[in-house]
């Protein structure tokens, strides 16, 4: 079972104050991939002390600490996910930002078939797709 993220930051020994508690369930029930500004508001909803300097702390600390993994879908936006989730790639929409996970066997036989072509182990591989929706949908 998948650790939760208020468990791997007292796994890894950080003092865990309310705001960053309050902050860690705000990224643990995220379905999307937020970055700061949004995750800030959800926080800042459930308590209104929390900064958002405080929330930009603490998602670099949770970043430092491999908690958290930083998302650069070109739009100048960081964004982050938790760090220990099952392996997926990420299809960008341009138009609409949507951000859609998806795992397909194909790509990953594909991958791993390049790699040993070209001499190599694959330990891991980060695939993002941009795109904008066929209006034929064809």
């Amino acid at each position: 079972m998948a650790r939760t993220i208020l468990q791997r930051c007292e796994d890894k020994g950080l003092r865990m104050t309310g705001q960053r508690r309050t902050i860690a369930a705000v990224l643990e029930a995220a379905d999307d991939h937020p970055d700061v500004e949004e995750l800030y508001a959800r926080a800042a909803s459930a308590d209104a002390a929390i900064s958002l300097a405080t929330v930009y702390r603490t998602v670099k600390l949770f970043e430092e600490e491999g908690i958290l993994e930083k998302l650069d879908f070109g739009d100048g936006r960081a964004r982050y996910e938790t760090a220990d989730r099952a392996h997926h790639d990420h299809l960008i929409d341009l138009e609409s930002g949507e951000v859609i996970e998806f795992v397909d066997p194909e790509i990953e036989q594909l991958q791993e078939r390049i790699a040993r072509k070209l001499g190599y182990r694959l330990t891991g591989h980060r695939l993002e797709l941009y795109g904008v929706r066929r209006k034929d949908k064809t």
